[in-house]
């Protein structure tokens, strides 16, 4: 159960708020009405922070949707009803928010709630791509076949962005390393040759100089240090939050060095994996390019499939305005041309999305056999020049001695 403020209107013209216990926002609307209210708003009741539930990010791992949708589609497949179903996940899912979410959708189903319309009321567990394909799939009587395609979907998506977040991780860790290996000779290692390097009273080469200089800054500012990290990390937040900003920032992660390939690549197997679901569940084309430019992740190629959507509201065909985009290579927009003309988009767009999936895998595999050894060079360069700095000093020394 849960409460809900609401803000009425009677009929005599008279405007009331109060709280109302319901088990959902429908079951909530729905004994407003009968009571004979007009309902200006109803949000569900948040008591307190630490009464309620937080969830940073997505409330429900990859993993445990994507268990939910397969197991939903054998259970309806195998003549289990959606409302046993429904009860029999609630029952058996490891994930607690979309365990509570299910027994809330099998409450409305007991009243007569369609699916589709009980679960677009738990928009944090149950996505936008998920809700539109399972009304599509009611709307065609082929819901068997739209949850097939739902936890093929978010199996292949899982799968990519697991691939993209495998090259990422290894620069990731080693780049940490770095920076610790360095702070930590700076401030432990290289204080301890100062003194030495003074009691020579000998001209210092420029880099021993350059290292010495940070050491101090380390050792005595390195509060200095540390606001310059939050405010970079502020900054960056800050200029994400800008429309112009967050499209700059997009921009960049696609231009990257190496990295922007493996980001351009998955983006175009998500959108045509994702176009391509919706588009055979029979989720109109221009719901489906919404939904599309949302999940994408990203704003610069949001930003050309919005222009396809405008192009098509105007008669024109789908590829016509992606051709001229920079970030769709002639394969995808060749590709979704054919299929617009023999009348299987669909098929056009799953292909087009194996390919790509097929690429970041392989790419993913270039990327950590030739990235390891990189970035061993790169953390070996960073200590050799602490360690020549320190060293070239005492070999000028023991020269002059000889």
């Amino acid at each position: 159960m849960a409460e809900f403020n609401y803000h009425v209107k009677s009929g005599n013209g008279k405007q009331l708020k109060g709280k109302l216990t319901a088990l959902t926002k429908s079951s909530a609307m729905e004994e407003l009405r009968k009571r004979g209210l007009v309902v200006l708003s109803l949000d569900e009741h948040r008591t307190s922070i630490l009464s309620s539930e937080i969830y940073i990010g997505n409330p429900v791992k990859n993993e445990h949707f994507i268990i939910y949708c397969r197991q939903f589609a054998t259970l309806i497949r195998a003549g289990v009803t959606i409302v046993e179903a429904t009860d029999i996940l609630s029952g058996q899912t490891e994930s607690k928010p979309l365990r509570k979410a299910l027994q809330d959708v099998h409450a409305g189903l007991l009243r007569g709630v369609a699916f589709s319309q009980s679960v677009q009321e738990h928009k944090r567990i149950f996505p936008p791509m998920f809700t539109n394909m399972i009304r599509a799939g009611e709307e065609s009587g082929d819901l068997e076949g739209t949850l097939d395609r739902l936890a093929h979907f978010f199996e292949k998506q899982h799968a990519t962005r697991e691939k993209i977040k495998s090259a990422m991780t290894y620069p990731t860790i080693v780049g940490i390393l770095a920076i610790t290996a360095v702070i930590y000779l700076l401030k432990a290692v290289v204080p301890q040759f100062e003194q030495m390097f003074v009691s020579m009273n000998a001209d210092l080469p420029f880099i021993t100089k350059m290292v010495l200089a940070m050491s101090r800054s380390v050792e005595s500012q390195w509060y200095l240090w540390l606001l310059g990290a939050v405010a970079l990390i502020v900054a960056y937040q800050a200029i994400k939050r800008t429309p112009k900003g967050s499209l700059w920032i997009d921009y960049a992660k696609l231009k990257i060095p190496i990295f922007g390939k493996l980001k351009q690549k998955g983006a175009i197997a998500q959108m045509t994996r994702t176009l391509s679901s919706l588009y055979a569940s029979s989720v109109p084309v221009l719901q489906s390019l919404s939904i599309v430019e949302e999940l994408v992740g990203n704003k610069i190629i949001g930003g050309f499939i919005r222009s396809s959507a405008d192009s098509l509201r105007q008669g024109n065909p789908l590829s016509e305005p992606l051709k001229k985009a920079w970030v769709f290579p002639p394969l995808v927009t060749q590709m979704i041309a054919i299929g617009e003309e023999t009348g299987s988009l669909d098929q056009m767009l799953a292909k087009v999305a194996d390919f790509y999936e097929m690429d970041v895998d392989n790419t993913v595999d270039r990327l950590k056999s030739l990235i390891e050894p990189l970035l061993i060079v790169f953390l070996a360069g960073i200590v050799g020049v602490i360690v020549a700095a320190i060293m070239l000093p005492m070999f000028t020394l023991y020269s002059k001695m000889g």
